[in-house]
């Protein structure tokens, strides 16, 4: 056993030897220990010292960005005003309080606006409602802006244009509303020299249509008077028509030139709408003449001519009432194709019409005076016609046309005759056709005898009686 002691004698010594050994490591570690917990000491010290210089840098930013946006919303030309999200006031920059036209009150609700600074909808006498007004809105979340609004300060009104935007933080919360005030005196100025102007030129445009008809710019393709050029033209087929006062020079001879003025526009103006409102157009007047153009069927043209003569017994009728004596007029119309354009010089032109067309739709109009008649169309007018049996008609007669080969024939249109007389001209329509037939191959004979039975039907036939007297002189 002893033995045994012995044999374990050195490892013992080699235990108490790293045993020394671990104790000198452990005083080392607690050295360092102590040396770190010095050195983190000294790091926490540190580490407030550059805390605190952070924040006080920090503090500076914001209070020179702070001092940096104050003096950018001070120095802008626009009001701007800011109200926290509880609806006080919060911020208003010099702008804003010359626009409020009396001094801010530090403390003021949203809803309290009106109280202290009434705006009215511009032109009127009516508070803005508050509940459109962009402060409100932005409050609400909601982007808006007007430029409908006033405010008004004893002896002058400031209109203004006002944007509310809303500001949110990083949770999407709304913490303030800035409303942003703009003077917009000039611009509604503006706006209103422009709105003057555009006036102006639009009386001015109507001014000028009454001298170039809008539907002879529509026909050459313009837009606007001022396009028109000298030598613009255009070939149209066309329904031309021509009135006129029966015996108006013995009639003005009794006027003044004042009264003859006078009677001439009261004339015109009763006419006017009868064209128009069956889409035609008048090209000129000529004294008491009328010269009308009408673009579409043939049937616009006739039913104008009809119109006119209808009008022309209820202005008659005026004219009885007021001691003035009855006229008459007579019209003629011819359609075909014509060239439309602009003659004249460098310093004066005008409009027209020149073609073969125009020439008989005049000739026409002349020959209802001969006739005693008050409508008379061609027949390339009656040939365009939708449906001839729509009107009241007779064939008067066949016309030479200087320059031309082959005959016009031309028809009465009678349809604003007097009742009675219409139904005779129906009555005896096949008695005097046959009757203008046979006049035309000379039997003489056979046509007066027609014709005295036409006017037997009717003595007023003024047509019938013209042929009878030439049936006559041929006989």
């Amino acid at each position: 056993m002893l033995g045994n002691m012995l044999e374990q004698l050195p490892s013992t010594e080699k235990l108490l030897l790293e045993i020394a050994s671990l104790r000198q490591e452990i005083e080392i570690l607690q050295q360092e220990k102590a040396d770190l917990e010095i050195l983190l000491d000294t790091m926490t010290e540190h580490s407030d010292v550059v805390e605190s210089q952070l924040q006080n840098q920090a503090d500076e930013t914001i209070k020179e960005s702070e001092k940096r946006l104050r003096q950018f919303l001070e120095a802008m030309p626009l009001g701007i005003l800011v109200l926290h999200v509880t609806g006080e006031l919060y911020y208003a920059n010099p702008i804003a309080k010359k626009l409020a036209v009396k001094k801010l009150v530090p403390r003021f609700q949203a809803n309290e606006l009106p109280d202290f600074y009434p705006m009215y909808k511009i032109g009127t006498n009516r508070v803005y409602p508050l509940e459109n007004f962009p402060l409100i809105k932005a409050l609400q979340g909601k982007n808006t802006t007007i430029d409908d609004i006033e405010i008004r300060h004893h002896n002058y009104t400031i209109p203004l244009e006002v944007k509310g935007t809303p500001i949110f933080d990083d949770k999407g919360n709304i913490v303030f509303a800035i409303a942003i005030f703009q003077d917009i005196t000039e611009r509604k100025k503006a706006e209103a020299e422009s709105l003057r102007f555009t006036n102006e030129l639009f009386e001015l445009n109507q001014s000028l249509s009454r001298f170039v008809p809008r539907q002879f710019l529509q026909l050459l393709d313009k837009k606007s008077i001022v396009d028109i050029q000298l030598g613009d033209q255009t070939h149209k087929e066309m329904s031309v028509l021509f009135s006129d006062i029966r015996d108006f020079t013995t009639l003005s001879e009794t006027l003044t030139p004042t009264e003859n003025f006078q009677f001439i526009n009261s004339y015109l103006s009763c006419m006017e709408p009868a064209i128009i409102h069956n889409n035609g157009f008048i090209d000129k007047y000529v004294g008491d003449e009328i010269m009308a153009l009408f673009s579409g069927c043939a049937d616009d043209a006739v039913k104008a001519g009809i119109a006119m003569l209808n009008q022309l017994t209820q202005y008659n009728q005026y004219r009885k009432k007021s001691g003035y004596v009855p006229i008459k007029i007579g019209i003629g119309i011819n359609t075909g194709s014509l060239m439309l354009g602009t003659i004249g010089g460098a310093s004066r032109m005008d409009s027209t019409v020149i073609s073969d067309t125009v020439n008989l739709a005049s000739r026409l109009e002349g020959l209802t005076k001969e006739y005693g008649l008050s409508l008379l169309i061609s027949h390339h007018t009656f040939s365009m016609l939708k449906d001839a049996n729509d009107y009241s008609f007779r064939l008067i007669d066949r016309l030479k046309v200087k320059g031309k080969s082959v005959a016009v024939s031309v028809y009465e249109i009678f349809d604003a005759d007097l009742p009675e007389i219409r139904e005779y001209k129906l009555i005896s329509k096949t008695i005097f056709e046959k009757a203008i037939l046979h006049y035309n191959l000379g039997n003489f004979a056979q046509a007066i005898s027609l014709l005295e039975s036409c006017l037997n039907l009717n003595p007023q036939d003024s047509v019938a009686l013209i042929y009878l007297k030439r049936c006559q002189s041929q006989m």
